[in-house]
């Protein structure tokens, strides 16, 4: 295996990491920025949003899908790299996305303002067909974060980072969701960002903790990758999909006025063992 290499450094708060047509695009929060990174290192700006969360994901049709959790809307960019509005959500809030094999977008939404020490209430999942309708589709998440789809569009896999949990939905034939269940309790690991490898294992992202894990269905732990900074989220990729990208950066807190340290955001690459399936 591969050591891990940093693609970019420099960054904020950084989310989102998605592989798409031989780059790693990825957002960095404190920004309002959504950005492309080569695995030669280069880097550009695609997107300029004033939102926070600030989450992405690739539609079946190769349209980027951006959530503006401020304004309540799902953005669609471009060919021409403009922005339209794909659907409105609502009131603010929301937070992380991923988009189906079959164009069906799942939105997750805090039902709290975290950064003001606001009493936490539960959050909830909601479903955004291709043809812009949103509905509410799962509730009761205590801190709704990342969310991953198998590769046989059947499973939804949501990260309650509160509850130290991955639940799981069956996705049915209009994306609506059943069979709730603890897909795996991770103990004092708190999920963030988290992705799908081809042996139905789960890698996520932990923050307090500092590191990235790899799980079973049921908690056991596979493999640990400890990191010097708070870890928010994770995907695989590369040209055969068995490069494990991070973002991480130094965490303050989630009332600091600044969550993170300025400047310690970095996208990180690893090589590892078994490639990515599912989405993102």
């Amino acid at each position: 295996m591969d050591g891990m290499r940093t693609l970019a450094t420099g960054r904020g708060l950084v989310e989102s990491p998605r592989w798409h047509a031989g780059r790693l695009y990825y957002s960095d929060w404190s920004a309002g920025e959504v950005l492309a990174a080569g695995l030669d290192g280069s880097s550009e700006v695609i997107a300029r949003v004033a939102s926070l969360p600030l989450c992405t994901a690739w539609t079946p049709d190769d349209r980027l899908l951006i959530v503006s959790s401020a304004d309540g809307v799902l953005l669609r960019r471009e060919p021409d790299g403009t922005l339209s509005r794909y659907a409105d959500l609502g009131a603010p809030g929301w937070n992380d996305i991923v988009v189906d094999g079959r164009g069906n977008a799942y939105v997750n939404r805090v039902d709290f303002d975290p950064m003001s020490a606001e009493p936490p209430r539960p959050g909830s999942v909601h479903l955004v067909t291709p043809d812009g309708t949103v509905r509410q589709v799962a509730g009761d998440i205590a801190f709704p974060n990342g969310m991953a789809v198998t590769p046989d569009n059947a499973t939804l896999i949501v990260a309650d980072s509160y509850r130290n949990s991955l639940v799981a939905f069956d996705i049915g034939a209009r994306g609506e969701l059943t069979g709730r269940r603890v897909w795996a309790d991770l103990g004092a690991g708190t999920p963030d960002g988290i992705c799908v490898d081809a042996e139905h294992a789960v890698w996520y992202a932990d923050v307090p903790n500092r590191c990235c894990v790899r799980v079973a269905e049921g908690g056991r732990v596979l493999r640990t990758v400890e990191l010097d900074r708070g870890g928010f989220a994770c995907a695989l990729g590369g040209p055969d999909g068995t490069t494990l990208f991070i973002v991480a950066a130094t965490w303050r807190g989630m009332t600091e006025p600044e969550p993170v340290a300025p400047g310690s955001g970095q996208l990180l690459a690893l090589g590892v063992d078994v490639p990515g399936a599912g989405w993102p």
